[in-house]
């Protein structure tokens, strides 16, 4: 707990709040304005993650050249700052602009500041520093989303639109506290060479076949309980990420002591559980006890898949270490929910969520490979050693 690692955590708080209390808001907004429609919604979202995945892409390449904290602060004021001016009109174009230049910046967040964190700790200690992170971010999330279509509802757009800007731009004063070293010296590892690479393209996959059951829960949960049972929906919306964050501290600390390339078949065996108790949908306590299970091991994948990244890497590798996590998370994400649409409309939603749970159970071959492949580098190891 030194005072870059705090000062690390504000940052973590701006960006993760900023995002999220907007991230059910402005599909409202671009509903609401006139012609708006689901249709726009949908853009609006898909613009945002759209931006997202470019910039995850490009951000080690231009951590690269202007160094973490440059692109940290960077993607806090793109963050930020356009969240001012949403509310100037209720064009579609505008509000299409505005989400392009936030999901780059979010992204510029997420990788720059993934791959200072993984600097700033111990590498003994990294597991437990990488999940105590993602505790700091997962509170915004549990808080951010119903607060803010909360205060949309109650106070108008352009309140909770300045307090999402202000949440960015006041964190920007934690920059300059933190190191302003560049990614390290040496060649850069680039995304495309580490997703072809079996150390960090296994647990990528992985985590990425994971995010699938992530993408359904999110998006499609409200649809497929029955009609009337709102509180189960808003219970298991709650204790999925609840448990997730819980678990994501456990699993790091474990994997300190013994390694993380263990958890990941066990994670993912929990994660597909989860998905298949919620295919009882007329059961309310299933589908509360399912979302919990599925947190549960989902928390464990995401603890473990980003630690063994980081420890498989130099430091020159960190940039891309982090834009290939995210860029798992924000992929699997995706095709969950669109391909679960459409798998749904077919089968209708218990048996499609059956089969989520068995396509999630397809990553226990990676995972396997990787904790075999770990087995064997321990062995070589040792063998040098002796």
């Amino acid at each position: 707990m030194t005072r870059p690692l705090l000062l690390r955590f504000v940052t973590v708080v701006g960006s993760s709040a900023s995002f999220h209390l907007l991230l059910p808001v402005v599909p409202a907004y671009a509903q609401s304005a006139p012609g708006g429609g689901s249709d726009k919604a949908g853009l609006v979202t898909g613009a945002l993650m759209l931006a997202t995945v470019a910039g995850e892409l490009t951000a080690p390449w231009l951590a690269a050249r202007c160094g973490y904290r440059v692109m940290l602060g960077a993607g806090l004021f793109l963050l930020g700052a356009p969240a001012l001016a949403l509310t100037v009109s209720q064009s579609m174009a505008w509000i299409v602009v505005v989400c392009l230049v936030r999901g780059f910046g979010f992204a510029f967040t997420l990788v720059a500041g993934g791959a200072l964190t993984a600097s700033l700790i111990p590498p003994e200690r990294r597991g437990e520093g990488l999940a105590l992170i993602g505790v700091v971010a997962g509170v915004p999330l549990l808080v951010g989303l119903p607060l803010g279509a909360w205060l949309a509802l109650h106070t108008g757009y352009g309140p909770v639109c300045s307090v999402a800007a202000l949440i960015a731009l006041v964190s920007i004063a934690a920059v300059p506290g933190l190191p302003g070293r560049k990614a390290a010296s040496g060649p850069p590892l680039g995304v495309f060479a580490g997703a072809c690479s079996g150390a960090l393209g296994r647990p990528t996959a992985v985590f990425a076949v994971t995010a699938v059951g992530a993408g359904f829960v999110v998006t499609f949960l409200p649809l497929a309980v029955a009609p009337g049972h709102s509180g189960v929906v808003a219970a298991a919306l709650f204790v999925q990420p609840a448990a997730a964050t819980a678990s994501r501290w456990f699993a790091g600390r474990r994997a300190d002591r013994r390694g993380a390339a263990g958890l990941l078949v066990p994670g993912l065996a929990v994660s597909a559980a989860g998905i298949f108790v919620i295919a009882l949908t007329g059961v309310p306590a299933a589908v509360v006890v399912g979302a919990a299970v599925f947190g549960i091991g989902f928390g464990v994948i995401q603890s473990a898949t980003l630690t063994l990244m980081y420890t498989r890497v130099p430091s020159s590798g960190y940039g891309t270490v982090s834009a290939l996590w995210n860029l798992a998370y924000d992929a699997g994400m995706g095709i969950g929910a669109v391909g679960f649409g459409m798998v749904a409309g077919v089968t209708g939603y218990p048996w499609a969520i059956v089969l989520t749970a068995f396509l999630m159970l397809t990553a226990l071959v990676p995972a396997w490979c990787d904790r075999t492949a770990a087995r064997t580098r321990r062995a070589r190891t040792r063998g040098i050693g002796r």
